[in-house]
């Protein structure tokens, strides 16, 4: 089979997409034909070596976590999930971004019929994020929510979910993006120089939790604009979280298959809108990575082999 493969640590030149043995499913293991597998920053810092002293790398190292596609063959011991069925899920062992990937069938769940292989396959990492950061903040009606990068992978799921508790949320995002962050219920408002008084007059000056899906300097604008420390939750700048007492829940903190199947069943219903940027063939997943490096896409960047 085929799959993206790094040698060594560094930029994306260092992609290959090699041939590979097919993986055999041990007990309590599923083979899955991948139809879709979304792409992450994290994924970026692994390969960059910035992440080696909390994940390193075991050359040659393969990469992806989000999948979606269909159980050709199964393990002993498998439960909840047979050959033939369309699913969708995650692996721990970096692998999905690959033709063919083993993942514990409890990392799995069923794709609900009318979601698409791209959705359901770019669902896991940003879903469950977003998912663990609304919860982190537990917005509710009568709430402000502000969300840095709000249309971004994780920034447009964390949008509406807050918007589903009720909350009024605030959305940080280019001016390209405002209409659709309008168009679901968000007040839109540039980033930028000047930030925190846009913000104070979007909301009337008042602000009840911030969701940093970004960081660089968004968890001192959260205690610049009032926001007690145990209602701001940062995915990214942990070492300004640490200083004031922020959160720092993030996809570990909601890393299951329940929670995906729920974002899944929400999407399938059109209650969750997952945008997709663009979709990639797995030959070309070094333009994939170049594009995710330019910044400012709107949703997810998916990989079809």
């Amino acid at each position: 089979m085929k799959a993206v493969r790094f040698h060594e640590y560094g930029g994306i030149d260092v992609l290959r997409v090699e041939e590979v043995e097919r993986p055999v499913p041990g007990p309590g293991q599923v083979l899955v034909e991948v139809r879709a597998a979304g792409i992450q920053p994290g994924e970026v810092m692994i390969r960059e070596g910035a992440r080696h002293g909390r994940w390193p790398a075991t050359f040659p190292s393969g990469q992806g976590s989000d999948l979606a596609g269909v159980v050709v063959e199964a393990g002993p011991q498998v439960r909840g999930v047979a050959v033939g069925d369309k699913v969708l899920g995650f692996t721990h062992n970096r692998a999905s971004h690959a033709e063919f990937v083993v993942v514990d069938d409890v990392d799995l769940t069923l794709r609900p019929e009318g979601l698409s292989w791209e959705v359901a396959g770019s669902l896991y990492v940003a879903g469950t994020t977003a998912y663990a950061a609304v919860f982190a903040v537990d917005p509710g009606p009568g709430d402000t929510v502000v969300v840095s990068a709000a249309a971004g992978g994780v920034g447009s799921l964390a949008v509406q979910l807050a918007r589903r508790r009720g909350a009024t949320v605030i959305g940080l995002a280019s001016g390209a993006n405002h209409d659709w962050l309008k168009d679901r219920g968000v007040v839109p408002v540039g980033y930028g120089e000047g930030v925190a008084e846009r913000i104070r007059q979007a909301c009337g000056g008042k602000v009840d939790a911030f969701i940093d899906t970004f960081g660089d300097g968004y968890v001192e604008l959260a205690v610049e604009l009032g926001v007690r420390p145990e209602r701001i939750n940062t995915i990214r700048d942990w070492q300004a979280a640490a200083k004031v007492g922020a959160r720092t829940y993030g996809e570990g903190a909601a890393a299951c298959a329940v929670v995906v199947g729920e974002l899944a069943r929400l999407a399938a219903r059109g209650e969750l809108e997952v945008p997709i940027a663009r979709v990639y063939p797995l030959e070309r997943v070094r333009d994939a990575f170049r594009e995710l490096a330019r910044g400012h896409t709107h949703g997810k960047i998916v990989l079809r082999p």
